[in-house]
């Protein structure tokens, strides 16, 4: 009995080493990252295959159908791959939401806008199409069925690019070896900013989606260690119930209280992320407030210059009203040293005769 205590007491480091393998902290006592999962890129090599299929359809149409048959051909299957794109794009959309909620915010942030890039690419080729067939415009070296797989070229090129950028990144993700990049927002926004993080007070909607996004990854890793500590309850219940058990009970009561305690820790800090982003959500309201009272403030200035330059503008009417009067005075005494002048001349003219006449 002591040779099988010892030999599995012996055997004990080896398992519980192994056992204790899944349950590796990172540093800082971040919440558990070691059940990141890797991203498949078969839906996106199947849609570019899809994409490359539709290509060679539009451009061998004319060598197996009849032309008069082209257009409306083209213009079912592109309404057709509007459709399947769509449903690829729901299929997208649920990957880079996995990516989210394993912590990778950035991946998420950057995929969000490309996975909806090719269904937009579609649309609007598709509506191109139709215009096309419905006012059928006249090219001189360019025929409706040409024009139509020109569209479903572009179309092609356009969206397999994407998938491409799409693809690269799945495998970067996959390829990764860090911690999740969510993990940065652990530390308080509130703390001492350096040069480099003066700015991040001035977008607050972003922080708010970074401390959404930490909160959904806390909450998937909670998922994650619930479902780790059922199993290892479990385990205990089936190592109690046999006696010739290979791994030692202490060994496991070991590790649930180690996962207990990281569930504890990881709750307290949510409360405490909870706690900031409260705090930070008060000084974006804070903020909002200010900018509403600047706001405020200089509408009352431009009603101030508004009125001001109505004063002034009354005041110039009535200095242009004052320089007519005053020109039409002018020219009024001007007339009157005229007449006045001439009433003299005459005057004198007529004195002059009777003078001559009394010598």
């Amino acid at each position: 009995m002591k040779k099988m205590s010892t030999d599995r007491h012996g055997n004990s480091p080896s398992a519980s080493r192994e056992e204790n393998a899944l349950f590796v902290d990172i540093l800082h006592e971040a919440p558990l990252c070691g059940h990141r999962k890797r991203r498949s890129v078969f839906g996106a090599v199947l849609y570019c295959v899809l994409l490359a299929s539709y290509s060679v359809l539009g451009a061998a149409a004319p060598l197996v159908f009849p032309h008069r048959y082209v257009p409306s051909l083209l213009c079912s299957c592109d309404v057709a791959l509007l459709v399947v794109t769509g449903i690829f794009q729901q299929y997208f959309v649920s990957q880079v939401q996995k990516i989210r909620l394993q912590g990778y915010y950035s991946f998420s942030q950057k995929l969000k806008h490309i996975v909806r890039l090719p269904f937009a690419i579609t649309a609007y080729g598709t509506a191109a199409m139709l215009l096309i067939i419905v006012w059928k415009p006249h090219i001189s070296f360019l025929s409706i069925s040409a024009l139509l797989r020109i569209i479903v070229l572009a179309e092609v090129i356009c969206a397999i690019s994407f998938m491409s950028v799409y693809i690269g990144y799945l495998h970067q993700y996959n390829s990764l070896d860090s911690q999740p990049d969510i993990l940065k927002s652990l530390y308080s926004p509130l703390q001492q900013s350096t040069s480099l993080e003066g700015l991040r007070y001035h977008d607050g909607g972003r922080l708010s989606d970074q401390q959404m996004a930490l909160l959904q990854y806390q909450r998937e890793n909670l998922h994650f260690m619930s479902e780790e500590i059922l199993r290892l309850q479990e385990c205990l219940s089936k190592y109690e119930r046999s006696d010739d058990g290979s791994t030692p009970q202490v060994d496991l009561a070991h590790m649930l209280a180690a996962r207990e305690q990281e569930l504890r820790t990881l709750s307290a800090e949510m409360n405490q992320l909870q706690t900031e982003l409260r705090l930070a959500r008060s000084l974006i309201a804070e903020r909002d407030s200010e900018i509403q009272q600047v706001r405020t403030t200089n509408d009352q200035y431009v009603e101030e210059n508004e009125r001001l330059r109505a004063i002034l503008g009354e005041w110039s009417t009535r200095a242009a009203k004052l320089e007519r009067a005053l020109e039409i005075e002018r020219m009024s005494n001007h007339e009157l040293h005229k007449k006045l002048s001439i009433s003299r001349n005459q005057t004198n003219v007529s004195t002059e005769p009777s003078e001559g006449r009394s010598v």
